[in-house]
């Protein structure tokens, strides 16, 4: 019951997280400054995080090949989904091909605005990373608390980000919107995670290190995709790379504070 309570309060903290996030972006209106720092920080907290402990724990309990093959579906499942949003066709603002599909997407609209795209991507998301932090939960309670504070960092940024797009100019309702999909999140995450606590405790150890490698993959593509590039469009001073290194380092020792 013990490590239950323990679990479910750091879920539970992951969750309101997001809705917390947002609710600062529409009362701060966040410069890119803070922007740049923020999310810097979450993506440098999350790629400690699976580097030094999702990672290690999976190479644990499996061979090499599997532990691949798992991040690989894990990675695979988030481009899958950015794919589907996008109706297929994605590039990077300077990207010789971006012009073409802006074209494409004037004429077949990604699945909501912006807003829209990115906050359902975001929840399908929480959905891998509440069952990942299950699967930490399974491992040990200390697994679990590391995955949650890098899960907690990672949806304050993301939830300020989200607020400060609708805020700029992409939604006719930007309060409404944002606490919408941050809830939205915060919930997604929450019921996984409880999902996970109590259908993973039964599962092989075998199991429960491909779970921690696909989470670890799919994590991998949201910070490396999306929250590093989004991070360095604000920095300034090179801000968003000084909170990155910032953001591993802590990561990297609540992961050997076990």
């Amino acid at each position: 019951m013990g490590d239950f309570l323990i679990i479910a309060g750091i879920a539970a903290a992951a969750a309101l997280a997001s809705p917390l996030g947002g609710w600062i972006a529409l009362k701060t209106r966040p410069n890119s400054l803070m922007l740049s720092i923020v999310v810097g920080l979450a993506g440098g907290v999350l790629i400690g995080t699976f580097a030094f402990e999702m990672m290690p724990e999976a190479l644990a309990r499996l061979p090499v090949a599997i532990v691949v093959v798992s991040f690989a579906v894990g990675f695979g499942l988030v481009y899958a989904l950015d794919l589907y949003l996008h109706r297929g066709k994605v590039a990077g603002p300077e990207a010789e091909e971006n012009g073409k599909v802006e074209r494409f997407h004037k004429r077949h609209r990604p699945r909501g605005s912006i807003v829209t795209v990115i906050g359902s991507a975001t929840a399908s998301e929480e959905i891998i990373e509440g069952i990942t932090l299950g699967a930490g939960a399974a491992v040990n309670t200390s697994t679990a608390i590391v995955i949650g504070i890098a899960l907690i960092v990672d949806n304050i940024s993301e939830a300020m980000s989200l607020g400060a797009l609708a805020l700029d100019g992409k939604e006719e309702k930007p309060k409404k919107a944002t606490m919408w999909w941050t809830s939205t999140v915060g919930v997604s995450l929450f019921v996984s995670a409880m999902a996970g606590w109590f259908i993973l405790r039964g599962l092989p150890q075998w199991a429960i290190g491909a779970l921690l490698a696909l989470g670890a993959g799919a994590m991998f593509n949201l910070t490396i995709a999306d929250m590093i590039p989004e991070a360095d469009s604000h920095q300034y001073q090179r801000s968003s790379a000084i909170a990155t290194a910032g953001g591993f380092l802590v990561a990297m020792v609540l992961a050997n504070l076990q």
